[in-house]
């Protein structure tokens, strides 16, 4: 039995606890029950919610004219992950292995980005990449070119739009992983006749799978709903499920099917953790 002391003690950290469930619960379980709902309801001719239960937004979003949607969205998020894997992985490789204080300078400069608003970023690169921006100001000078080049508006301006919002996200979760390395497993490597290349795939590569995994989730689910980043620089003509959302929302005013095609989303979300954690992952990774 549970003794007067053994209660005691327990009071305090219930005491801290219930402040953090109360927020949890207003702040996510309430707003993601009633999303959920939501998806199960209709509207009527003057766009007003009807509580009647329906899987009709479900199954409009089966429709044909969503795949094309849903598709570019895939493709959009799998091409920006590929090239932050590209990109990120030898620069955090590369920030482990200087000294502490260089080191300390280059993290600081990935995370910098994050000071700062990622749509004022954007509109910063719509700017550069526009037909009087300095990037096409620079090829016409340079005789590169005789007139200014369409950048924009297409599915490359957006990729590289998620890419550079989205690449701290896979260099911090890198970085965790090869700092985490043990270096005397990539000695024994070199000392029992393995080549770089051979060490890099078959010792330092598999030991930092779980930073790889985590920071594809960070920025292939991500990718999926920054509707703004194909909203400006993609002007409407790659649009993604985030977009679907968001036009579900605002100008259609049909919260039912925006609703769910959250449920959908969230969902996605929940089978990529799954399996970052069945593959042996660590949420604490995705922090």
């Amino acid at each position: 039995m549970m003794t007067l002391n053994d209660k005691k003690q327990k009071m305090p950290m219930l005491t801290m606890l219930s402040p953090i469930t109360s927020m949890l619960i207003f702040l996510v379980v309430i707003p993601l029950i009633y999303v959920l709902v939501l998806s199960f309801c209709k509207t009527n001719e003057y766009y007003q919610v009807m509580f009647t239960f329906s899987f009709d937004n479900y199954k409009n979003l089966l429709s044909p004219s969503y795949f094309q949607v849903y598709m570019n969205s895939i493709v959009i998020a799998a091409i920006t992950t590929v090239i932050c894997i590209v990109l990120g992985y030898p620069f955090a490789y590369y920030i482990v292995k200087q000294p502490p204080k260089i080191r300390t300078i280059l993290y600081m400069l990935v995370i910098i980005p994050f000071w700062t608003n990622s749509l004022i970023r954007i509109y910063g690169w719509k700017s550069f990449l526009g037909a009087s921006g300095l990037l096409n100001n620079l090829f016409v000078w340079l005789g590169i070119t005789h007139k200014p080049l369409e950048l924009l508006f297409n599915r490359g301006a957006v990729v590289l739009g998620m890419t550079y919002t989205l690449f701290p996200f896979m260099v911090l979760p890198l970085y965790t992983a090869i700092e985490k390395l043990d270096l005397t497993l990539i000695e024994a490597s070199y000392d029992l006749g393995a080549r770089k290349v051979n060490t890099f795939l078959h010792v330092i590569l598999p030991l930092t799978s779980s930073g790889i995994f985590a920071g594809a989730i960070m920025v292939f689910i991500p990718t999926l709903g920054f509707f703004f980043v194909s909203d400006i620089l993609g002007g409407g003509k790659s649009d993604m499920i985030g977009n679907l959302i968001e036009r579900q929302f605002g100008s259609a005013n049909n919260w039912p099917l925006g609703s769910a095609l959250s449920i959908i989303l969230i969902l996605l979300t929940l089978i990529m953790v799954r399996l970052y954690t069945k593959a042996g992952g660590k949420l604490e990774d995705l922090g």
